[in-house]
């Protein structure tokens, strides 16, 4: 296998970290805790989302690195894994016309999440850099992993890394939006 590097994900990373202080940094709590409508979650929750989302991920890779990550059969058929990738790789891409629902393990918060909901999605993101970065060998070995919330849905490492980093940027989209549909902070 060709050698794998980091960087097209720390580099997509670093620029959402970037993108959401820009854009959400100077909010009040009041405001990035405000939701237009029952259905849609808070600029807050959209980070805590990704907090939850991103981190469920750690222990699969700790079994992973212990020999204790169990894949299902359907993981031997490269086509499954392969289909499945892009499956949700295009589910979680940016284009919001298609809305989707995530699964429970995943939700956010339902309360208020506080001010530092900002600082501790920066902390976070410094935490999965170094988590993606750690992963280069099992990336190099073209490691197969099961979904955090379903242990039949599965796809390579590389494609998981893909799929963080677009869905980041899918709720950065969404959080963006929110800013339009109630002027004032």
């Amino acid at each position: 296998m060709h050698f794998m590097t980091a960087e097209k994900w720390t580099r997509k990373i670093d620029e959402i970290t970037t993108a959401f202080k820009k854009e959400f940094g100077h909010l009040s709590v009041k405001r990035l805790n405000w939701k237009p409508n029952g259905h849609t979650w808070s600029i807050a929750q959209n980070m805590d989302h990704l907090i939850v989302i991103n981190e469920s991920y750690y222990p699969v890779l700790k079994q992973v690195r212990e020999n204790n990550h169990k894949l299902p059969w359907i993981a031997k058929l490269d086509f499954i894994v392969n289909f499945l990738g892009k499956t949700l790789l295009k589910a979680v891409h940016p284009d919001r016309r298609r809305k989707t629902k995530t699964f429970s393990i995943w939700e956010p918060s339902a309360t208020d999440l506080g001010a530092d909901i900002v600082d501790k999605f920066e902390k976070h993101q410094l935490e999965l850099k170094k988590m993606i970065e750690g992963s280069m060998d099992l990336l190099e070995k073209g490691t197969i992993i099961s979904s955090p919330a379903n242990r039949n849905i599965v796809y390579k490492l590389e494609t998981a890394f893909d799929i963080i980093v677009t869905h980041e940027q899918r709720h950065f989209e969404q959080a963006k939006e929110s800013l339009t549909l109630r002027p004032g902070n």
